[in-house]
């Protein structure tokens, strides 16, 4: 059984480490899933591994990730979502979430969203919260709406070349909610 440090009524949220490399290969190796996050569509091994290492590092430099997340029912797999530094002097977190196709339309997205943007305002103290979104993912951006954030900007991301609808959630914001 794994150990979660943030519940939901349906999630669990660990922390990765190297012994998920089949859960993150799983993730990350789904061409339905990272059709959005890099320009190829489809990430190689290799590239799935130093993600898996990315999100270890950050942790350990910022206590945040793209925590693994897992039903609590059956302790499955069922994508990441979480933080990750964008403005460290503002004290500014970039919010983020990859589910696996399987378990796309059920819920998910919202309720692990809405427990780490709880988490980022309540434990980490955050100042506000950056999110942005592919601009094919239609999926993405309906969803960021229903969570309260508001589009300020488009933004350049690297990984698929693209312009990403960018948006804000202050913690004003959050408070008001």
């Amino acid at each position: 059984m794994r150990n979660f440090f943030l519940k939901t009524k349906r999630l669990g949220f660990s922390i990765w480490s190297e012994k998920d490399l089949l859960d993150a290969s799983e993730l990350w190796g789904n061409a339905e899933v990272t059709k959005f996050i890099v320009s190829s569509g489809k990430m190689s091994e290799d590239e799935i591994h130093q993600r898996l290492k990315k999100e270890m590092e950050t942790y350990n430099k910022a206590k945040v990730q793209y925590w693994p997340i897992f039903l609590i029912e059956t302790n499955e797999n069922i994508g990441c979502c979480g933080l990750r530094p964008y403005d460290p002097e503002k004290n500014i977190f970039e919010l983020g979430i990859h589910l696996k196709d399987k378990h796309w339309g059920k819920g998910f997205a919202q309720e692990a969203c809405l427990a780490v943007i709880e988490y980022a305002f309540n434990n980490l103290g955050a100042n506000a919260l950056f999110a942005g979104h592919n601009p094919k993912n239609v999926s993405s951006a309906q969803l960021l709406k229903k969570l309260g954030f508001t589009y300020t900007h488009d933004e350049f991301y690297p990984p698929t070349g693209l312009y990403h609808p960018s948006y804000l959630m202050t913690k004003q914001e959050y408070k008001n909610k």
